[in-house]
């Protein structure tokens, strides 16, 4: 692992996950209007836990036999989009931990639905464990990548969304839907993106002179994708700097999975990670990846994340952290679903109070199709990694603005934030 003793060359090489943090104002927009057909049907609903009552986030909701699939908020809240010439089909209801559900789409409330899913929890006795150490299972992920995900050029729609939370109130909200054009996860080429849609809404009076922007967008997401980008996480010498642990075993689709618990040797003084990784016990496929960063050295953080900032104030990092999920579809797996959560505080000079801002960025695939006329995007068609997509965007003006793609249903308080915005930008107009 080349660089690997030094964990932040792999962050600070890589320009995508950077943040700039400027003296800037937001100057006002106006959104261009777009008109669309509606020719889908959408359901509305909330995945809860039958156990515990709480709503569960991250559940993929999916159509089978098609490539059609969203993803619930934190909140629990779904919202599937399906085409109105597909009138029967089922829907399947997945998460680690829990039982698989499938429900008819013809028993589906498009507005209001409450689906329960049952947590599924077995011992790790009752695995055939084949590897005896936990680091064993981790060659065997690295390993087997060529078999167990894609081996086809495919290109994915995807939804993107990134918001910006100033203490306890969301601020800003970037909207995306993008095309991405995925190489082989045997390839070393990157993989390409193309802006289709974007739209953004700022609420101007609870932003100040200072603006924290996420730079690459979704490319960001994209980038922690740890199958396709192993110099993430998953290098050849990985056991040299993280220790690993057995957790309780779960299940997805009835499948046993290891739970592996992983964090940096004690003796490695740089800013590494720990976390949880859910590999697939018959196949060795990673299927879902949970960590966060080691902050213990402020000043290293904010160097790893901090582009640009004025002089007179102090920017660290006091939250990074990432969900990473993986879907599985003929036997071969692929880069479903990511959440990354990133927290800053900033301390200004002569100030008695400080600043601070929470980042928000999901991006999640809701259909694909293979790139079977091996079609590629032209230099001038990429998005760019230096983009800022709040700068990119237009605005929330159109209620049709989305047509039949699919989203991840907007949190409750950022739903809020959106109607208060559309006031001011009627009273603008």
């Amino acid at each position: 692992m080349k660089n690997y003793n030094n964990p932040s060359v792999s962050f600070t090489s890589y320009p995508l996950l950077y943040f700039l943090i400027t003296c800037l104002f937001f100057p006002y927009s106006k959104s261009s209007a777009f008109q669309e057909t509606v020719n889908y049907d959408s359901y509305k609903g909330y995945i809860i836990d039958h156990s515990s009552k709480k709503p569960i986030s991250s559940v993929t909701i999916s159509l089978l036999d098609t490539n059609i699939s969203t993803i619930s908020n934190q909140e629990g809240e779904f919202l599937l989009k399906v085409p109105k010439k597909i009138a029967e089909n089922t829907v399947l209801i997945s998460h680690l931990g829990f039982k698989d559900k499938k429900i008819l789409l013809s028993s589906l409330n498009q507005k209001k639905n409450t689906i329960y899913l049952i947590p599924s929890i077995t011992e790790l006795s009752q695995v055939n464990l084949t590897p005896s150490t936990p680091e064993e299972i981790i060659r065997a992920v690295i390993k087997k990548k060529g078999v167990n995900y894609f081996g086809d050029h495919t290109i994915m729609t995807a939804f993107y969304r990134e918001s910006i939370k100033k203490r306890r109130t969301y601020v800003s909200l970037s909207e995306a839907v993008v095309e991405i054009y995925k190489n082989p996860y045997t390839s070393t080429k990157p993989d390409m993106i193309k802006l289709h849609r974007a739209r953004k809404s700022a609420d101007y009076k609870k932003l100040d002179t200072l603006a924290i922007k996420l730079q690459g967008g979704p490319s960001t997401s994209l980038y922690i994708d740890l199958i396709k980008n192993t110099d993430f996480l998953l290098t050849s010498d990985i056991t040299n700097y993280y220790r690993f642990s057995f957790d309780e075993t779960t299940k997805i689709n009835d499948r046993d999975i290891y739970v592996l618990n992983f964090e940096q040797h004690p003796y490695i003084k740089d800013l590494l990670y720990r976390g949880k990784l859910y590999v697939d016990a018959k196949t060795m496929a990673l299927t879902k990846a949970t960590l966060s960063l080691n902050l213990s050295d402020k000043e290293k953080a904010s160097k790893m994340f901090v582009k640009k900032k004025p002089g007179s104030a102090k920017v660290y990092p006091t939250e990074v952290s990432y969900d990473i999920y993986y879907r599985e579809k003929a036997g071969k797996w692929y880069y479903g679903y990511g959440k990354i959560d990133l927290a800053f505080k900033i301390n200004w000079k002569k100030r008695l109070f400080n600043s601070h801002y929470k980042l928000n960025v999901e991006l999640a695939i809701t259909d694909w199709k293979k790139n079977q006329e091996d079609l590629f995007l032209k230099a001038s068609e990429r998005l760019k990694s230096s983009v800022v997509i709040s700068d990119e965007a237009s605005g929330f003006s159109d209620p049709q603005f989305w047509g039949d793609y699919n989203v991840i249903e907007p949190e409750r308080p950022i739903e809020s934030v959106i109607k208060k915005i559309k006031k001011q930008l009627r009273k603008l107009n």
